[in-house]
């Protein structure tokens, strides 16, 4: 992945993010959503996981590799596509594994059931707005006194 100051944006959005919504498509092609525990905070373009190898997820990624990863800060939310590969890499499990990993696999990075997932992100939009509930409050009042429309921060779309 090519740094550049959007790229960037979206890394420092990321940063304090520990769960995101992890979508993938179903073989009826129906959209299934769930929480994940983000494992590399230090955003590069790629995202990782933790699954259990006999999962809905892991099927789902093995048959269409195109996802979406979500995540909600206090005064962010950042959407990223991409790809998902399963990754079968003990050293990189072992390098990844922590406290929260454990309460779901208490095997431990051994644990042959367990794979990782990696998200190669393609793209990302971002909704950034500095000041969190009261700033918006305060954008929502402005509109409503004004009759202009809500403006909610800072909105982008990057290339990854």
């Amino acid at each position: 992945m090519t740094t550049t100051d959007e790229t960037r944006k979206v890394a420092d959005l990321l940063k304090d993010e520990r769960i995101a919504v992890f979508t993938t498509t179903a073989p009826d092609g129906t959209l299934m959503s769930r929480p994940m525990a983000l494992q590399e905070v230090e955003f590069d373009g790629d995202l990782w996981f933790f699954a259990s190898r006999d999962s809905r997820k892991v099927t789902h990624v093995t048959a269409n590799p195109q996802v979406n990863v979500a995540t909600a800060g206090s005064d962010s939310w950042v959407s990223l596509t991409g790809h998902a590969v399963v990754v079968d890499d003990l050293a990189k499990k072992r390098e990844l594994w922590n406290s929260g990993v454990a309460a779901w696999f208490p095997d431990g990075p051994d644990d042959a059931g367990i794979v990782l997932l990696r998200v190669d992100a393609a793209s990302a939009e971002y909704w950034d707005n500095p000041g969190g509930k009261i700033a918006t409050a305060l954008s929502f009042a402005k509109a409503k006194v004004t009759g202009k429309p809500y403006s909610g921060g800072e909105n982008e779309t990057v290339d990854l």
